[in-house]
């Protein structure tokens, strides 16, 4: 297996609760969490087939003036995360079903590749799809 050497990270208000819906939603499975006794996650590693995410609970640290979730839900955000999936159809289903909004419908692109973009609870944006600038067009 591939590892990345590119880890996206974010930053939840709420880790704990992030970290059960990533997996809900979008497949993400825990590798490591590291909590205090009080329930905050000081680092959380999620994979999704070969790609790795790192978060942790928001909070006012050298790292947190640097990072933060999104201020409200709907607020524009900096950087995205795009995530190939081997069927966007299923993997939107599960997302909407899992409470995703849906910021750009499932759509067949025209260079290839079907998609959607969403949004999880805190606002941060996702794309999953089929297209994958590795293979060969």
């Amino acid at each position: 297996m591939t590892r990345p050497n590119i880890i996206p990270t974010l930053r939840y208000r709420d880790a704990a609760a992030a970290i059960d819906w990533l997996g809900r939603a979008f497949g993400f499975e825990k590798h490591a969490v590291y909590a205090d006794d009080d329930g905050t996650i000081d680092h959380a590693e999620l994979v999704l087939g070969n790609g790795m995410i790192m978060l942790g609970t928001a909070r006012d640290d050298g790292f947190g003036k640097l990072l933060q979730p999104p201020p409200a839900s709907t607020a524009p955000v900096t950087q995205g995360s795009y995530v190939i999936v081997p069927d966007a159809d299923a993997h939107h289903a599960r997302a909407v079903a899992a409470g995703a909004t849906v910021v750009q419908a499932l759509r067949t692109e025209d260079y290839g590749g079907r998609g959607y973009s969403c949004r999880d609870p805190e606002g941060h944006l996702w794309s999953f799809g089929t297209y994958d600038p590795w293979r060969p067009a």
